[in-house]
């Protein structure tokens, strides 16, 4: 659970996100999020390039039914288990910088495998750092490294995918090893 100081996203005396059918329940929004978002992981992503604005166009095709805010950049501070995530005031320009970065690397394209998974492990890092959204951007950043391992010639088995593991090792390139993140991204590249 994050920690924020007057969070205007939740219902007044709550820590349950305003969301679209009203919903004051965290277990009934959290079974209404997870089967909304299932339906549209099985639809086709939103098309273009490997952009800030797809990103954000990413986190508002899965969130779309549930937030009025969906796609669109946090506007209050956040932490969990202490650490902050980017100030809102910086994400703009954090997520413009990181995705500039990403367009001059050629988005790691033609890197042998563990290149590659070195490259993003630390763009996933930066990312999850910056958390532009206040729900929702662990999703997001799945979805847009399955695209980006697509794009740079390395397909992602994600049945192969342990959701404990990514997040202790997202956790830790948090704290800046990012060493394990990038074997679990490894593991997923299929031969």
């Amino acid at each position: 659970m994050y920690e924020v100081e007057d969070d205007t996203y939740c219902y007044p005396g709550t820590k349950v996100l305003k969301n679209k059918l009203e919903l004051k329940n965290q277990d009934e929004l959290d079974a209404f999020e997870a089967e909304i978002t299932a339906q549209r992981a099985s639809e086709p992503l939103p098309p273009g390039d490997l952009s800030y604005e797809r990103y954000c166009a990413i986190h508002l095709h899965f969130f779309q039914d549930v937030y009025s805010w969906a796609g669109q950049l946090r506007t209050v501070r956040i932490s969990k288990s202490g650490s902050a995530f980017c100030y809102p005031e910086n994400i703009d320009r954090e997520m413009r910088r990181l995705f500039v970065e990403l367009a001059e690397q050629n988005y790691y394209a033609g890197l042998e495998a563990e290149v590659f998974a070195k490259k993003a492990a630390h763009f996933l890092a930066e990312l999850n750092a910056i958390h532009p959204f206040r729900e929702g951007n662990g999703r997001t950043q799945l979805s847009f490294l399955t695209l980006l391992a697509d794009d740079a010639g390395h397909s992602l088995n994600l049945e192969k995918l342990d959701p404990k593991a990514i997040l202790e090792a997202t956790i830790e390139s948090f704290g800046g090893s990012e060493k394990r993140l990038a074997a679990v991204i490894k593991d997923l590249i299929s031969p």
